[in-house]
C-alpha cells in the first residue's frame, strides 16, 4: 500500500508543476557544474613552457606519490575501519559500548591538524626526542627516530583520520546482517575469524568498497598534510603552480588530471558495488549474538579499538590543549578575529546549502523529469571533487569575466572596474556550495523520505500548492534534518583549507588558514588554539553520526524513532 501511495504522489499532476521544478534543478545543476566543466575543458587548452617544465621535472613525482598515498591509505583504512567495526558489532569485551561511538572521534580532526600535533610532539625539537636525549645522553646522531614529515608519516596521519569513513559504512552493514547467516556459519564449523573472513566481510564488501573510496577521495584532495610534510602530490602541485608560478593554465591541466583520477576512482567504486549483489533472504533481525572473548582476546580487542582513538584524537587533542593554554599560545583577541572571519564564510554557506538542497530534494519528491533527476545528480557530485580543483574551476571563469568587464569599462566608460568577483567572499562561498551541496542534499533528502506521501495527498486534497505544502507540512517535520544538514556543512567549511587558501580575499584569514600559516612557520604553539577550535566544533556531528548508526539495525528499539 505504501508503494502504491508513493507512486500516486510522485506522478506529475496538475497544480504541482513538476516541469518548473525540473527547470530549476537543471539551472542549479548547470551553475554548479561550471567549475568541473571548466577544469575538464582545461585538458584541451594548449599549455605553455611551464607545463613542459612540470612534465620534465615533477609530474612523475606527482603521479607516483599520489598512487603510493592511495595504496597506503586504502589498505590502512580498510584494515582499521573494517576490523574495529567487526569487533564492536559482533564481539563482547570490556569497553565495547564506549568504543562504539568513540571510534568516530578521529573524524573530527582534519589530517593537517593531526600533522601539526605529531610534528610538534615527535620532531627533533619536540618533547619526545628531547626527553629521549635527556634520559640517555645521546645526541641527534646517536640514534634513529622515525621521520614524521615523510610519505609514511602522511599515510599514517590520513589513516588515523579517514578510517572512520570505512568504520561508518561497514559497521552499518554488519548491523544489518541477518542472524540466520551467522548461525548457519557456526553450524558449518566456522570459527569467529572464519565467520568474519568468509561471511561477514563478503556480505559487507559493497559497503567496504564505498568507505575505502570515500577515504581515497579525501586523501587525493588533501592539501595541508602533504604540503606540510613536503610530499609532492597533485593537490600540492596545483597550489604551487597557481600561486607560486602564477600559471593558471598549467594549474588547470594538473587539476584536470586529478579530476580524471577522481572520476576513475568513482567508477571503480561503483563497479565494486555493482559487480556482485548480496541480498538477505530472511527477515529474522533478532539482536546480533555477540561473541564473548577470552581474556587475551578481550585485551587484544580493547587494544585494537583503543589505539586508533588514542592516536587519532586523544593524544593530538591533549597536545593542542596544552599548547593553546601555554604562554606561547595565540592571544584571545587575534583568535576572535579569525573566528569571526570563519563565521562570515561558514554561516551563509550553511544557510544557502540547506536552502538549495531543500529546493532540489523537494523538486525530486514532486516528480522530476529524467533530465531533472540527472541534473540533481550532477549538482550533488561536488563533494567528490577536491577543494583545489574546485578553486581552479571557479577562479578561471571568474577571472576571465572580471578581465573582460574591466576591458569593456576602460574602452567605453573610461574607468577601470578592477576585480569585482575574484578574491571576494561571494566567490569563496560559491566554491563552498559547489563542494558541499551534496552533504546538505543527502541529509535533507533523507529527512524528506521520512514524511509519508499520504501527507502530500492530504495537502493536495485541501487545495494546497507545493510551496504551501512545503512550508506548512514538511518544514515543521524536518527541523532536525535541516539543522543537521546545516551543521555538517558548517563544520566542513571550517575545515576546508585549499579552496579557502586559493580564493580568500586579501588579508582575510580563517581559523584553518591561520593554523596552516603558523604551523608552516614552525609556530606550532600559536597554531594550537585555532586547530583545537576546529576539532571541538567537529566533534558535534560525530556524536550525531554515532547515535544514528547505533539505532540503525532493523528491528532494534532505537531504529524506529531515529
Amino acid at each position: 500500500m505504501t508503494v502504491s501511495s508513493h507512486h500516486q504522489v510522485a506522478a506529475p499532476r496538475a497544480g504541482f508543476r513538476p516541469n518548473g521544478w525540473s527547470a530549476l534543478a537543471v539551472a542549479i545543476a548547470l551553475l554548479f557544474s561550471l567549475p568541473v566543466l571548466t577544469v575538464a575543458a582545461a585538458a584541451l587548452t594548449p599549455a605553455g613552457a611551464t607545463w613542459e617544465h612540470l612534465k620534465s621535472t615533477v609530474l612523475a613525482d606527482y603521479v607516483v606519490n599520489s598512487i603510493v598515498l592511495m595504496l597506503g591509505v586504502g589498505i590502512g583504512t580498510a584494515v582499521v575501519g573494517a576490523g574495529t567495526a567487526w569487533l564492536v558489532t559482533m564481539c563482547r569485551f570490556p569497553g565495547q559500548r564506549l568504543f562504539e561511538w568513540a571510534l568516530f572521534l578521529p573524524m573530527a580532526v582534519p589530517a593537517y591538524v593531526l600533522a601539526y600535533a605529531y610534528t610538534g610532539l615527535f620532531d627533533v625539537a619536540g618533547p619526545v626526542q628531547e626527553s629521549l636525549r635527556d634520559l640517555t645522553g645521546w645526541s641527534v646522531r646517536d640514534y634513529w627516530f622515525p621521520e614524521v614529515r615523510s610519505m609514511p608519516g602522511a599515510i599514517a596521519m590520513m589513516v588515523l583520520v579517514l578510517y572512520p569513513y570505512v568504520y561508518l559504512v561497514t559497521r552499518a552493514a554488519f548491523l544489518e546482517q541477518s542472524v540466520c547467516v551467522l548461525e548457519i556459519g557456526r553450524t558449518l564449523g566456522c570459527s569467529p575469524w572464519g565467520a568474519f573472513r568468509r561471511l561477514g566481510l563478503p556480505l559487507a564488501r559493497p559497503a567496504l568498497a564505498t568507505g575505502v573510496a570515500l577515504a581515497l577521495m579525501e586523501a587525493l584532495g588533501d592539501f595541508g598534510t602533504v604540503q606540510y610534510f613536503a610530499v609532492n602530490t597533485f593537490t600540492a602541485g596545483i597550489f604551487r603552480t597557481w600561486l607560486g608560478l602564477g600559471d593558471r593554465i598549467s594549474a588547470a591541466h594538473l587539476a584536470s588530471m586529478l579530476l580524471m583520477a577522481i572520476a576513475a576512482l568513482m567508477l571503480v567504486e561503483r563497479y565494486a558495488r555493482g559487480g556482485a549483489r548480496f541480498h538477505h533472504t530472511s527477515t529474522r533481525y533478532r539482536p546480533l549474538p555477540r561473541l564473548a572473548l577470552s581474556r587475551l582476546g578481550a585485551f587484544v580487542a580493547m587494544l585494537a579499538c583503543a589505539l586508533p582513538i588514542l592516536l587519532g584524537f586523544v593524544l593530538p587533542a591533549a597536545a593542542l590543549a596544552v599548547w593553546a593554554l601555554g604562554e606561547e599560545g595565540m592571544r584571545l583577541g587575534a583568535f576572535l578575529v579569525y573566528a569571526r572571519n570563519t563565521l562570515l564564510l561558514a554561516v551563509p554557506t550553511a544557510v544557502l546549502a540547506v536552502a538549495l538542497a531543500l529546493l532540489l530534494g523537494y523538486g525530486r519528491r514532486l516528480g522530476l523529469s529524467m533530465l531533472g533527476r540527472a541534473a540533481i545528480r550532477v549538482a550533488a557530485m561536488g563533494y567528490a571533487i577536491p577543494g583545489a580543483v574546485i578553486a581552479v574551476g571557479v577562479l578561471v571563469p571568474i577571472a576571465s569575466f572580471d578581465n573582460a568587464l574591466d576591458a569593456w569599462a576602460r574602452e567605453y566608460l573610461g574607468f577601470s572596474t578592477g576585480l569585482l568577483l575574484t578574491g571576494s567572499i561571494a566567490a569563496v562561498i560559491f566554491a563552498y556550495l559547489v563542494r558541499f551541496l551534496a552533504v546538505a542534499f543527502n541529509t535533507v533528502e533523507a529527512g524528506l523520505e521520512k514524511v509519508t506521501p499520504s501527507m502530500d495527498a492530504a495537502a493536495r486534497s485541501l487545495g494546497r500548492g507545493p510551496l504551501q505544502t512545503l512550508r506548512r507540512v514538511h518544514l515543521p517535520m524536518m527541523r532536525a534534518s535541516l539543522a543537521t544538514a546545516g551543521l555538517l556543512v558548517f563544520v566542513d567549511v571550517m575545515k576546508e583549507l585549499p579552496a579557502t587558501l586559493m580564493m580568500r580575499p586579501f588579508n582575510f584569514d580563517t581559523l584553518a588558514i591561520k593554523a596552516y600559516e603558523l604551523a608552516s612557520d614552525e609556530r606550532l604553539a600559536e597554531a594550537a588554539l585555532p586547530s583545537l577550535a576546529i576539532v571541538a566544533v567537529g566533534v558535534v556531528p560525530v556524536i550525531l553520526l554515532s547515535r544514528a548508526i547505533a539505532g540503525s539495525r532493523p528491528g532494534s528499539q532505537a531504529a524506529g524513532p531515529q
